[in-house]
């Protein structure tokens, strides 16, 4: 099974293949796997992880990459996955932007939100003090430790964040063009409350429409909504969340149904794309009823192995069984076997 994409969803469907004996290699843009939440945030905490009723983006693909060691995966780092072939015998050739050439039965597009880019907000000189103050992602959060950070944004990221910089810089303020957030309700409590705290400098129906400073950015210029005169804040650090501009790339020319900058599949059945053993899972893919969690890829992932199994095997009856009963190295069917694989996987 070719896998592309070493996000959270495509390293949780090794852990699935594993289970039913299938062999997976993956292939990723990237230099080390993870994909966004090792390269773009990789201390955000997330909260809706099963079992973890808080985990740091980083610390989960260090989990995932723990529970899949046992199947001993390939990686292709450093890649990018170029141009799909078929062949004859319903086989693929996946061939990366370096030319190095996969061969597989089944190809699994995990790839996340593709390629991306950062939404940017259309001030003149922003340019200028990228690297210098201005910056779309937060990698190393202690880098803004006693420094006063101005975020803008009404989303998730937004929001999490301002409410994790509130204990470490010396002043947040979140900026909103609205006064209604489009993130979590939990997190828009939060960051009410911490703005009664006076933990957060809550600036809503504003915008921030300038920025100053010699080298390294000095203060950003906030407009209310409601018209008045700008006010001239001082900032060691201005981040805009405005999200990611997602881009198919190369995926975009293999052939695929398209929608919405998504690759539409099967859902009723196993996430299959209208290519018969290429699938999509995780944010890469649409259908009716999509919700784009991590928690949602991992779903898509363990039924599209079901499928791909069936694909790569279509002589063979698999019988699904527990975890606990079936172990990560497998289950030969007799009771004593049985205990100790149900002990492996508890322990």
């Amino acid at each position: 099974m070719l896998i592309i994409g070493a996000g959270p969803t495509g390293l949780f469907a090794v852990f699935e293949a594993g289970l039913l004996k299938l062999k997976c290699h993956l292939i990723d843009a990237l230099p080390q796997p993870g994909g966004q939440c090792s390269e773009i945030y990789p201390k955000k905490p997330i909260y809706d992880i099963p079992a973890y009723p808080e985990i740091l983006a980083g610390d989960l693909v260090d989990k995932l990459m723990e529970q899949i060691r046992p199947f001993e995966p390939g990686f292709t780092l450093g890649e990018r996955a170029e141009t799909l072939d078929k062949l004859e015998d319903g086989t693929f050739i996946v061939t990366t932007n370096k030319g190095t050439k996969h061969h597989a039965k089944v190809v699994v597009i995990a790839g996340g939100l593709g390629s991306f880019e950062p939404r940017k907000p259309p001030i003149a000189n922003i340019a200028q003090y990228e690297d210098h103050g201005v910056t779309y992602m937060i990698r190393e959060p202690e880098d803004y430790r006693d420094k006063k950070v101005v975020i803008a944004g009404g989303g998730d990221s937004a929001l999490d964040w301002a409410i994790f910089l509130a204990d470490v810089a010396s002043e947040v303020s979140l900026v909103h063009r609205r006064n209604e957030f489009r993130g979590a309700l939990d997190s828009v409590e939060k960051v009410s409350e911490l703005s009664k705290l006076g933990k957060i400098n809550l600036i809503t129906e504003a915008e921030v429409t300038g920025l100053e400073g010699q080298n390294h950015l000095e203060a950003v210029v906030i407009s209310s909504k409601n018209g008045g005169e700008p006010i001239v804040k001082e900032t060691d650090y201005f981040i805009p969340l405005f999200g990611l501009s997602p881009k198919l790339g190369p995926l975009g020319s293999w052939g695929l149904e398209i929608e919405k900058n998504a690759i539409k599949v099967d859902n009723s059945y196993d996430y299959q794309t209208n290519i018969p053993g290429v699938y999509a899972i995780g944010d890469i893919n649409t259908y009716p009823g999509k919700l784009k969690l991590i928690l949602c890829g991992f779903h898509e992932a363990a039924v599209m192995c079901q499928s791909a199994y069936q694909r790569i095997f279509p002589d063979k009856k698999y019988v699904m069984k527990y975890t606990t009963v079936a172990g990560v190295n497998g289950f030969d069917g007799s009771k004593k076997e049985a205990k100790k694989e149900v002990v492996k996987s508890i322990n």
